[in-house]
């Protein structure tokens, strides 16, 4: 396949980010997009709702249904689940990139933060992915998409924060159970994550607005997810994806468009080693 036109995707976070920029670049193609979200008004700090998400994939060609959805919520989940049963008569693909964040110590970090960030990552991402399994058992080539790490058990990223780390790797331990586990059934499972810094909203409140300098756009994130999500499932299933190795697998040599500066060194994300090949600035 080399085209979601048509296809029925739940994404959830997508208000805005890199939850946005996968939904708008499947809208190119002509797909269905529910945008799975809390975000129904104006945050005083946070750009973009449900709606204007909404309004943005219709004009990019595609076909919206916002949906107010708190991930940890089974009763919301059920019902969101429940409308895009009714609006479109199935799913093809479910995207969890709903994600919370605090990159505090053990002491400096509330419980109040931990649970948060255990209940949208790992919670909610296992609780949606339970809930639309039936629909994309029924689907065309039905993928899970989770926008998580590849699974690293380096201390270094344990020791400065280490409830952020379990709960990504929550994530991540999903894809490689559930990889397996929905074989049977032909749905692919796989997990995708930024070689570096990706210039989001949640970038400027922990490193502030310069360092997006040293960011790449969200659009790399949504061109890697579309690379996966046109492939064979569940041929492609169990993979820990990184945004860049992928669309150098899919022919790209210009990494320069998606930098925020070019002429800037590129911050790398958690999680990678230094060995992970690296496509772009100061990279192969």
């Amino acid at each position: 396949m080399t085209t979601l036109r048509g296809k029925r995707l739940l994404i959830t976070g997508a208000s805005r980010g890199i939850g946005e920029a996968i939904a708008l670049r499947a809208a190119r193609d002509g797909a269905r997009i529910a945008i799975a979200a809390k975000s129904n008004r104006k945050h005083p700090v946070l750009p973009g709702t449900i709606y204007t998400a909404a309004e943005a994939i219709e004009a990019a060609g595609g076909e919206a249904l916002p949906l107010v959805v708190d991930v940890r919520d089974e009763a919301m989940v059920n019902a969101a689940v429940d409308q895009v049963q009714e609006a479109w008569g199935g799913l093809d693909v479910l995207v969890n990139n709903a994600s919370a964040i605090q990159l505090t110590g053990t002491v400096e970090t509330p419980m109040k933060r931990f649970d948060l960030m255990h209940a949208v990552n790992v919670r909610g991402t296992y609780l949606m992915s339970q809930k639309c399994i039936p629909l994309l058992a029924e689907g065309n080539h039905p993928h899970i998409l989770n926008i998580s790490p590849p699974l690293n058990l380096d201390p270094r990223w344990f020791k400065n924060h280490v409830a952020y780390t379990m709960s990504k790797y929550g994530m991540s331990m999903c894809v490689l159970g559930m990889a397996e586990e929905l074989r049977s059934k032909g749905i692919a499972v796989n997990a995708l994550w930024p070689r570096t810094a990706i210039a989001t909203a949640a970038i400027d409140m922990l490193g502030g607005k310069a360092f997006r300098s040293s960011c790449r756009t969200p659009a790399i994130m949504a061109d890697a997810a579309h690379a996966i999500l046109c492939r064979q499932a569940p041929e492609c299933s169990g993979n820990f994806f990184i945004d860049d190795a992928v669309l150098a697998e899919e022919g790209c040599q210009d990494f320069d468009v998606y930098a925020v500066d070019p002429s800037q060194a590129l911050a790398p994300d958690f999680f990678l080693d230094e060995g992970i090949p690296f496509f772009g600035k100061d990279g192969s």
